[in-house]
């Protein structure tokens, strides 16, 4: 609009209409004083220019002036909308990923993986959340420790953990912010492991609190504090009951620019403590375990790609070192350690 007020103020001869037919295009009236009008144009997405005019021939020389004028604005604007990326939602952001995964440390032995998952995040007014929903094995792909969603009675056909966070300050409208805390959450990280029976199957809901903080940087931090209500955990002797408490801490850092792309180092960890499924169930378990992980992500309007680098103490709650029998033979758990895994994700 600003570029055709300031084309018909140096053209004075010229008033102008602009209305969108239904294929959604811009088309520009310009006319005379008079009323009559001599052409109308019409800017594309790929900026074609399309007129007809009647008149003298110097009013038809300065209304091509005008339309070229005109077309090599507003095109240069539509160009720029069409060309911006275009998703389903422009508050809720969401991808599917193919996830490929080497030696995670979650179960007594060493899985990896090769699976589908879908992921979201969104922050809206007082809503914030966080969350994805993994298909285990999804192509058939991992060691013999690998058990997924086509293998029946066995393996877990999905795999959930979502992150709602509730803004009490919004929903209050109080601000109960105060140094470098900006604003506090009623904080949730529910998990659930949908196998086929007790066994494999997990259900736990995490609640507390949590915040943003402000860092004077760029980088992005957050904390939230919970306790724990624990109901399946593949038959552990935790099972309904509330046990222990989970810190988790998230940051992201943006780094430059790389082959097109915006570089960024994200990372969150999770520190579980005070849990009594160390008591209950014997040395093999314990009452603490931490996930830390370490993630550099390259992303692009719709594609994005992820390297993960993940430790593990006590990874599952179970004692690194232990000696087991699953009834093939002893051995020995490896649950302190590293796994990985790489991402390739389209948002969409």
């Amino acid at each position: 609009m600003k570029q055709i007020i300031t084309i018909v103020r140096i053209l004075p001869f010229l008033s102008y209409d602009i209305r969108h037919d239904h294929s959604g295009y811009p088309t520009v009236y310009l006319s005379y004083a008079s009323g009559l009008t001599p052409f109308s144009l019409r800017l594309s997405s790929d900026a074609r220019l399309q007129f007809s005019a009647n008149g003298g021939y110097k009013m038809k020389y300065k209304i091509m002036m005008a339309a070229t004028l005109l077309a090599g604005s507003v095109a240069g604007h539509t160009y720029a909308a069409d060309s911006s990326p275009e998703y389903v939602s422009d508050w809720w952001h969401q991808s599917v990923n193919v996830v490929g995964s080497y030696h995670t440390r979650f179960g007594p032995q060493l899985n990896n993986d090769l699976y589908l998952e879908y992921e979201a995040f969104a922050h809206k007014d007082w809503f914030d959340f966080y969350g994805y929903l993994d298909l285990p094995k999804f192509f058939g792909t991992g060691n013999g420790n690998d058990n997924g969603i086509w293998d029946r009675h066995k393996g877990s056909p999905m795999f959930m953990e979502i992150e709602p966070r509730f803004s009490i300050d919004k929903l209050t409208g109080t601000d109960l912010g105060f140094g470098p805390f900006k604003e506090w959450y009623f904080a949730n990280n529910y998990i659930y492991d949908m196998g086929p029976n007790n066994a494999n199957r997990q259900n736990t809901w995490y609640m507390g609190l949590g915040t943003d903080i402000d860092t004077g940087t760029k980088l992005a931090l957050s904390m939230n504090v919970y306790a724990k209500y624990q109901w399946q955990n593949y038959g552990a002797a935790n099972e309904n009951s509330w046990d222990g408490y989970r810190f988790k801490i998230k940051y992201m850092l943006p780094l430059t620019t790389l082959w097109g792309g915006n570089l960024a180092y994200i990372g969150f960890t999770n520190v579980d403590w005070d849990s009594d499924l160390g008591e209950k169930a014997g040395p093999v378990r314990t009452g603490n375990s931490i996930a830390s992980s370490h993630i550099l992500s390259l992303s692009y309007d719709h594609w994005h790609y992820s390297l993960v680098a993940r430790y593990f103490h006590n990874g599952g709650q179970w004692a690194d070192g232990s000696t087991l029998n699953f009834g093939q033979g002893d051995f020995s758990t490896r649950n302190t350690g590293w796994g990985y895994y790489a991402v390739v994700g389209y948002s969409f």
